[in-house]
């Protein structure tokens, strides 16, 4: 098959909540490393370009991973980086679907779309390509066609699908009877024994049936799709219904006995959605304990131990997951993993930040981590990436100390501009505009020590930004 005619979309939003605290909602665990040196969205790009011409690959996020999702599809794919769609609001799946596709679809009515989600992992990335390459061949016929994942265990954190009849295809395609939704244990083994198939959330269609399809089924959320500007976008995105794509698309076609397929594949797949699906996807100990940064256990058995921070020793224990980063520790027994996502709730009502971001926070320049904050001090280390710069901005309440500890700065304050070598520094006093520039090739890493009655991300008034950032006090930098 021709790779012009074929296009990707990937998927990256979601926070992530049931990998609290490792996953937030400004950094959920596609944006992480979870399982290896790149991050689940890294992993994604990579397996898919293989399949496609880079100018095909499309990924669908929310406004505030943008610059993030850019910044990491530019070290695989930068031919991509100006297909990333932004969402202003999240809307489920099948609104970020069909926006994509739409796209894809007034350039190229005849192409063949599939989509991924951007946080699963693929052990046998051979069999995931020639899985693709039939729905494809299916996908051509006008079905819309999914994966499902051959179940190895009577999992009910995953949807099923029960296929019904092969469509022929060398028996690798089969019609769609129904959906299932997540069953308890009794259940999820019944299904197996039916020949049921994990719901894998892929898909592949062409982009002329997708669109008629939306507007058969769903016309609102098609016309306001059709509708879409870089001038109407937040306005008209509002508005359209939060819908996923099983529920706007698959299960209406399965129950009118439409064309929905389904695909079968084995190929070493996980959501990696929970800290179980995390321990089930490690390297186990001789005491089947799954592990990752600085840990010590003794007597402990059938755990994960993960530290992003310090030390996490454990004497006697089995059976509990033990999650530690700089500033959140989560400790629960790991029958219980599926329902952290009620302890988010709680602690996002006692402290939400810590729900809602890192200690690291990266910016479209680089980012910072807060190392020690106060009522009236904040101190942070800030990286500013090779040739980036942060805006040109000023802040009312709060004076900043800046101390260069790797690289050369650049940097305007009131006017003035003088470079900085490490272990030099310099003050910046309240109202004076200010600009931290990297002119070199190397990674800039300065100390910032922040002193006021206020200082917090809201005290910034943005006079200038090189990444098209509105111009606000109430801007984060």
């Amino acid at each position: 098959m021709n790779n012009s005619n074929r296009y990707a979309v990937i998927l990256c939003g979601g926070s992530g909540t049931r990998l609290w605290p490792l996953s937030r909602t400004l950094r959920p665990k596609q944006l992480l490393a979870i399982n290896g040196d790149k991050t689940l969205f890294q992993q994604t790009v990579k397996r898919v370009s293989q399949h496609i011409d880079p100018r095909n690959l499309y990924a669908v996020t929310h406004e505030d991973h943008k610059f993030e999702v850019k910044g990491q599809l530019t070290e695989f794919l930068s031919k991509s980086v100006e297909n990333v769609l932004a969402e202003p609001f999240a809307k489920n799946t099948l609104p970020a679907v069909a926006w994509a596709t739409c796209q894809i679809y007034k350039q190229n009515p005849d192409a063949l779309i599939a989509v991924f989600a951007s946080d699963h992992a693929i052990d046998n990335e051979d069999a995931f390509i020639c899985a693709w390459e039939t729905a494809e061949q299916v996908a051509k016929k006008d079905y819309l066609v999914l994966l499902g994942i051959t179940p190895n265990f009577p999992a009910t954190g995953y949807g099923y699908i029960k296929p019904s009849e092969s469509l022929g295809f060398n028996g690798l395609a089969y019609q769609v009877a129904k959906f299932v939704e997540k069953p308890d244990s009794e259940g999820a083994s019944q299904l197996i024994g039916d020949g049921c198939l994990w719901n894998s959330g892929m898909f592949v269609f062409k982009a002329d049936s997708f669109m008629r399809l939306l507007e058969q089924y769903q016309p609102d959320i098609s016309q306001k799709i059709l509708a879409l500007s870089p001038e109407n976008l937040t306005e008209t995105y509002s508005q359209i219904p939060n819908l996923s794509i099983d529920y706007g698309l698959s299960e209406p076609l399965a129950r009118a006995s439409e064309k929905i397929a389904v695909v079968p594949v084995a190929m070493g797949w996980s959501d990696l959605g929970s800290w179980n699906a995390i321990h089930a996807s490690h390297p186990k100990d001789q005491n089947n304990n799954a592990t990752h940064g600085e840990v010590l256990s003794i007597d402990t058995q059938n755990s994960l131990l993960w530290s992003e921070a310090g030390l996490v020793a454990t004497l006697g224990l089995s059976n509990i997951a033990v999650i530690q980063t700089s500033d959140a520790t989560l400790i629960c027994d790991r029958s219980r993993v599926e329902d952290i996502k009620d302890l988010v709730a709680a602690v996002k009502v006692r402290k939400p930040s810590l729900t809602e971001t890192h200690p690291t926070v990266f910016r479209p320049w680089g980012s910072y981590t807060v190392l020690e904050e106060h009522a009236n001090f904040k101190i942070k280390r800030i990286a500013v990436n090779p040739r980036a710069k942060i805006s040109m901005q000023m802040h009312h309440h709060r004076s900043e100390h800046w101390v260069v500890v790797c690289g050369i700065a650049t940097v305007s304050n009131n006017g003035i501009e003088s470079k900085l070598y490490e272990n030099e520094s310099i003050y910046v006093p309240k109202m004076s505009k200010h600009r931290l520039i990297n002119s070199t090739n190397k990674t800039l890493v300065i100390i910032e020590v922040q002193c006021g009655e206020h200082v917090n991300e809201d005290d910034i008034v943005r006079f200038d930004d090189d990444y098209g950032r509105a111009l606000s006090s109430e801007q984060k930098y």
